[in-house]
């Protein structure tokens, strides 16, 4: 039994796209299970790169959250805003609230609030709403013409709204929510606006995350902490996912053949092709709290360790020779797409209905969709604060 090699640390690499990730993560799990990584900061950790050991970290509470090391969580961001452009009670929100950054019964605690809304029942009871979006967004990208760009017509008001309607935004204030979080705007902005969808459900009390927010043990800045995480938690996984997959499908015509051939078979073939198009190049970083044995590896306490969501679920001892393959048919349950264990993705339920609904329209709706240009296709820059993919602009025509 040894520890971790002690060879020069890596770096994320930068040289791969969704659908071809950089040949640096396959080379590495031929390696071994963990490559010392060089984080943001200058202090050195492990980067998981095997499927057994990624799932083994994920779901081993002896590997914390704390201490979070991300520069640009949104505590973080908070802090570091000057005296005077945000109000107390953000500050503090931001500090109590912090389900991406705590473990154990605190962790629990803020994410009992919010998990009914998220349950494979209550995305079930969505199937009517969401296609009532998807509908709307389809007619608009066949008013914009071909080409037409499909991330900004198609992809990203489908995630944001029925990103909305979860959370509880009410109607009169989902344009604006749509401007705020999409396109951006600062953080007092941000909360003032939670602050009204907050107070609106308060008065009028639905089947939502706010009111079950509302209705929980939650202190007010809390609620408002966990609305602004949810704000920014989640909708861009659903606008990338629609992009992705439909760059996977035009590039290989004959597995969007084989879904259009059997629509029916897309809800289960959403499982491929998260796996695939994986957005995660690292999940959120652990911390080892004691000394832990991780295959024939020794991992010191203090370690910090990432997973990398995005070659776990590449590795061909999990998935075979054809891991860095398209194949619609292929069993993928299991894959770490949304991640593993306490901290799993608590909307992966909801965005598999958005999915499912989202592509089939498209495939059964133009059955003459050809990709025209797509920014995924080269090397763009990663996303933080932890390494991920862009959905990029994707345009086709038909």
């Amino acid at each position: 039994m040894s520890e971790c090699p002690l060879h020069a640390p890596v770096s994320i690499p930068a040289d791969g796209t969704p659908v071809r990730p950089s040949p640096e993560l396959a080379r590495w799990r031929a390696q071994g299970p963990a490559v010392p990584l060089r984080y943001r900061d200058g202090h050195e950790g492990l980067l998981i790169t095997r499927y057994e050991e990624a799932r083994a970290v994920l779901s081993d509470p002896r590997f914390s959250q704390q201490p979070q090391r991300m520069p640009d969580s949104h505590a973080a961001l908070v802090e570091r805003v000057p005296p005077g452009e945000v109000d107390e009670e953000i500050a503090e929100a931001a500090r109590l609230s912090n389900i991406l950054g705590c473990d154990g019964a605190a962790h629990l605690r803020l994410r009992r609030a919010i998990t009914k809304r998220f349950s494979a029942r209550s995305a079930r009871s969505y199937i009517e709403r969401v296609e009532e979006i998807v509908e709307a967004a389809f007619g608009g990208l066949l008013e914009s013409g071909s080409p037409a760009n499909l991330t900004r017509v198609y992809a990203e008001p489908i995630s944001a709204q029925v990103h909305a309607f979860v959370l509880g935004i009410p109607e009169h204030l989902v344009e604006r929510f749509t401007d705020v979080y999409v396109r951006g705007a600062p953080l007092q902005v941000q909360h003032d606006l939670l602050r009204e969808a907050i107070a609106h459900r308060r008065e009028h009390p639905g089947e939502d995350v706010i009111t079950d927010l509302l209705a929980s043990d939650l202190s007010a800045a809390e609620v408002l902490g966990m609305m602004h995480t949810l704000s920014m938690s989640g909708r861009d996984t659903v606008a990338y996912f629609i992009v992705t997959a439909m760059v996977a499908l035009l590039s290989d015509r004959s597995q969007l053949e084989a879904l259009a051939a059997d629509p029916d078979r897309i809800p289960a073939a959403i499982e491929e092709i998260v796996r695939y198009g994986t957005m995660f190049l690292t999940v959120f970083p652990r911390t080892a709290l004691d000394e832990v044995e991780l295959g024939d590896r020794i991992i010191p306490a203090g370690t910090t360790v990432s997973v990398s969501a995005v070659s776990a679920n590449r590795d061909e001892r999990r998935w075979g020779s054809s891991a860095d393959r398209l194949d619609v048919h292929r069993d993928a349950q299991g894959h770490l797409a949304f991640g593993d264990g306490a901290h799993m993705c608590v909307g992966q339920q909801v965005a598999r209905v958005e999915l499912a609904v989202a592509l089939r329209r498209l495939i059964t709706g133009l059955p003459t969709l050809r990709l025209v240009e797509a920014e995924q296709l080269t090397p763009q820059p990663l996303a933080h604060p932890v390494a991920t993919y862009e959905a990029g602009s994707l345009v086709v025509g038909w």
